[in-house]
């Protein structure tokens, strides 16, 4: 069925298709209306689930880390400083390995106080051991929402879903709501390996020392170091498990087949833009418009950050001649955070494109196509390629 709605009932519809059986709900400027949709689900009967009012964003993670840690099916939304406010249950829960989802409509964090668009909320995130996606359209949200259901609970590894603020959250586009019937044949029902049950008392993430040590049946137990090191590993796994998880969702539902970098005329590109979000989608006009020029420019937007996909982003960019990395964050005193991931994944390419760094959009700065395009020009035609300084769009003073 198709219909025409906001980016944040895409996100509601597919919690609710997951199953998810405990909603944690703070409300949050642009997460606000999701939530909301899903106490519309659970009160009139359409979904079979416990919403739970609380008092703050900390509390909301802490009931899905409780919910998860029973074998419930967990789920929670927030943007910006709400993020930001539960980030140390951010780290507990991918540190407990508890699949829970989170949607984060992105906005601008405070201070100065700003509720309109960027990434820096889940960009500042991106090193607490959670899976991050980032959608490009509605389709994308309520897709991703799924699939993220079906990647968090393989891998045990909680999942972010990442959609723009407003730019998504609140827009109108049409998108394809799956057939109930289908989901449940494509995402099984939650089957922990292990929970609390009053039953069979156990303790979950006591203290761990820091050396390897026996456990009580005098088992060589892992120590923190270990723990660390099998998080990290088992999220490079979770690469190749997103390949999986699309390719069965692309035989039943006819959507996927880019579940590391959606590609835009890249094929025989020269110079290919790189970006987070809706953003890719903008791009596109820029491109054709470049094409018509005898500019041959493509766009490859990112759809998994973390676990960062280079060898497949590597396999789209090493053969331009340039890359423009254009992104709403950035890492203060540094640089662009995916700018450097990118030039991290394409150092060991024998004959590297140059790459280039755009900032743009922070706190909802409008984006103008004509400053799209005059960037990716400028990038394009410069004499000086190897600029590694970031380069701001959309600067007033």
């Amino acid at each position: 069925m198709h219909i025409i709605e906001t980016g944040n009932v895409a996100a509601a519809t597919g919690v609710k298709l997951a199953r998810a059986q405990v909603v944690a709900a703070y409300p949050i400027t642009p997460q606000t209306p999701l939530t909301e949709k899903l106490s519309e689900f659970v009160e009139s009967g359409k979904m079979e689930a416990q919403y739970i009012p609380v008092e703050s964003e900390h509390s909301a993670l802490s009931v899905c880390i409780a919910a998860a840690s029973t074998g419930a099916r967990a789920f929670t939304a927030t943007s910006s400083n709400g993020l930001l406010y539960m980030s140390e249950q951010v780290h507990w829960a991918a540190g407990a390995r508890l699949p829970i989802v989170m949607c984060v409509a992105n906005r601008a964090v405070g201070a100065p106080w700003n509720i309109w668009n960027d990434q820096q909320d889940s960009i500042s995130q991106r090193d607490a051991g959670w899976i991050q996606m980032y959608a490009s359209d509605h389709q994308h949200i309520i897709d991703k929402v799924i699939q993220a259901f079906y990647l968090a609970e393989k891998m045990k590894i909680p999942v972010m879903v990442c959609y723009d603020g407003y730019l998504l959250s609140h827009t109108y586009m049409p998108f394809e709501i799956p057939d109930e019937a289908m989901v449940d044949s494509f995402l099984p029902p939650f089957s922990p390996d292990y929970a609390l049950d009053p039953g069979d008392p156990q303790n979950l993430n006591t203290v761990t020392l820091p050396d390897v040590r026996e456990n009580i049946h005098g088992d060589l137990a892992p120590g923190y170091m270990e723990i660390r090191r099998s998080l990290h590993e088992d999220m490079r796994c979770a690469i190749v498990e997103l390949g999986e998880i699309d390719k069965k969702y692309y035989e039943i539902f006819g959507r996927g087949g880019s579940p590391y970098v959606e590609a835009y005329k890249c094929d025989d590109a020269s110079f290919i833009a790189v970006c987070l979000g809706s953003l890719s989608y903008h791009l596109r006009d820029v491109v054709d418009a470049l094409r018509v020029e005898g500019i041959k420019m493509g766009v490859s937007g990112i759809q998994i950050y973390r676990p960062f996909p280079d060898q497949a982003l590597v396999d789209v960019l090493k053969s331009a001649k340039g890359v423009i990395v254009l992104e709403k964050a950035i890492s203060y005193g540094n640089q662009g955070a995916l700018f450097a991931d990118v030039k991290a994944a394409l150092y060991p390419v024998k004959e590297r494109p140059f790459v280039h760094n755009y900032i743009l959009g922070l706190g909802g700065r409008e984006i103008k196509t004509i400053d799209l395009y005059n960037a990716l020009k400028d990038s394009c035609t410069a004499s000086e390629a190897k600029v590694d300084t970031p380069r701001w769009i959309g600067l007033k003073l």
